[in-house]
């Protein structure tokens, strides 16, 4: 548990970094999202798509394909992107300065070929 807690604390410190000094945070939620695709592809963390995307709500349903740290592990049973959990979630706070929460709820690691991850703000 502490674990899994220290990787998405670490992603989700990651993903408010990236999100500050790589993406413009001052534009629309569509240019937003082209540029973070743009550029987690061309910085080869991912080849990111969204599936569902309520902006009212703030509500995504996102893909990440050919993952820096998942695609390719053995199959193991176990949904291990806790990192990306982390770094989603840093984004999207960056974005739209509120907490947010993801959850893989597929992974390659469990025999899926794609890892996919459901965000919202957070209650908190």
């Amino acid at each position: 548990e502490e674990m899994i807690r220290l990787f998405r604390k670490s992603g989700w410190l990651a993903g408010e970094e990236f999100a500050k000094n790589v993406l413009d945070l001052n534009t629309d939620w569509n240019e937003f999202l082209a540029q973070l695709q743009a550029k987690m592809k061309q910085l080869r963390i991912g080849v990111l798509r969204f599936e569902e995307m309520d902006k009212q709500t703030g509500h995504a349903i996102l893909t990440i394909g050919e993952d820096l740290d998942c695609s390719g592990l053995p199959v193991t049973g176990e949904c291990v992107c806790n990192y990306d959990e982390g770094f989603i979630s840093g984004i999207m706070g960056a974005y739209t300065k509120k907490p947010y929460e993801t959850v893989e709820v597929d992974c390659w690691a469990r025999g899926d070929r794609v890892c996919r991850f459901e965000t919202h703000p957070s209650e908190t």
